[in-house]
């Protein structure tokens, strides 16, 4: 891919950012005043970070509310940042560093739920709804893998070709699993099937990309890389934070890390490769 045709992807990530960021804003306006009103549901995320936040807070819906337009603005932020500092130079790994950017912007179909309550929504749109936000996450998540197994040295010459098997897992995902759309939880999560195998996928993706950056340190010869490791590690654990949790502890945690996680690996990847 050369650099022109990356950048128009650049810019065409820019726009959608865009254009769900205004979404969101105005959908805002109509769910917002619900939630004193909405009954608290039962069932709660049961992931870590919960674990010490979810015992002493209750689930609050602002809150959740609160992640879901972080994760949009930062994904509007980020990929601006993205081709502002990449704009002139040709780094393989930021195309997909920009794909998980952009991944971020999709948690806005999170509010259909609240809006389902105004709306009623055919049940098809619910399932198709949830079932692109599956894809979203785990199409971002692959990304950010790939990124990985690039600085790691792995060659790879056909960009495309990566993009279509990070395509393809991605569906093989979205459509293998289960998704209940009249449960959800107090993130404004469905619930899906094959709860294990999607964390044990999870947790081997973010080991995997950290490890990645960690070893293109000696394969590479730069120790930038390691701070990218560091970058990866911090914003995935910032994303968790803001998909899945329910309560006022997090979404200020979430949106530091997942900030300065990304802003530590776009720094980095550009220093590394404005020399070269």
């Amino acid at each position: 891919m050369t650099l022109s045709e990356r950048n128009i992807l650049f810019k065409a990530g820019i726009v959608f950012c865009a254009i769900s960021t205004i979404f969101i804003l105005l959908a805002s306006f109509l769910v917002v005043p619900l939630y004193p009103s909405m009954e608290e549901n039962a069932r709660r995320p049961a992931v870590f970070s919960q674990f010490f936040t979810g015992m002493f807070l209750n689930a609050n819906y602002f809150a959740v509310h609160a992640s879901v337009i972080m994760s949009v603005l930062f994904s509007l932020a980020g990929i601006i940042m993205i081709h502002s500092f990449f704009e002139q130079t040709s780094a393989p790994e930021i195309l997909f560093i920009a794909f998980f950017t952009i991944s971020l912007s999709f948690e806005t179909i999170r509010l259909i739920l609240p809006l389902n309550i105004i709306y009623d929504i055919p049940s098809f749109y619910l399932l198709l709804a949830s079932r692109i936000l599956l894809f979203a996450r785990y199409f971002g998540v692959f990304s950010l893998f790939a990124a990985s197994v690039y600085a790691a040295g792995l060659d790879m010459q056909r960009t495309s070709t990566i993009i279509l098997i990070i395509i393809i897992a991605s569906l093989v995902i979205t459509f293998g699993v289960l998704i209940d759309i009249q449960n959800w939880d107090t993130s404004f999560n469905t619930s899906t099937g094959y709860i294990s195998m999607l964390r044990l996928i999870d947790g081997v993706m973010f080991i995997a990309s950290v490890i990645g950056f960690f070893i293109a340190v000696n394969v590479r010869g730069s120790k930038y890389y390691a701070h990218v490791g560091i970058g990866v590690m911090l914003a995935l654990a910032g994303r968790n934070l803001l998909l899945v949790s329910d309560n006022l502890a997090c979404p200020v945690p979430g949106i530091l890390m997942l900030s300065i996680g990304t802003w530590l690996i776009c720094s980095k990847l550009h220093r590394i490769y404005l020399w070269l």
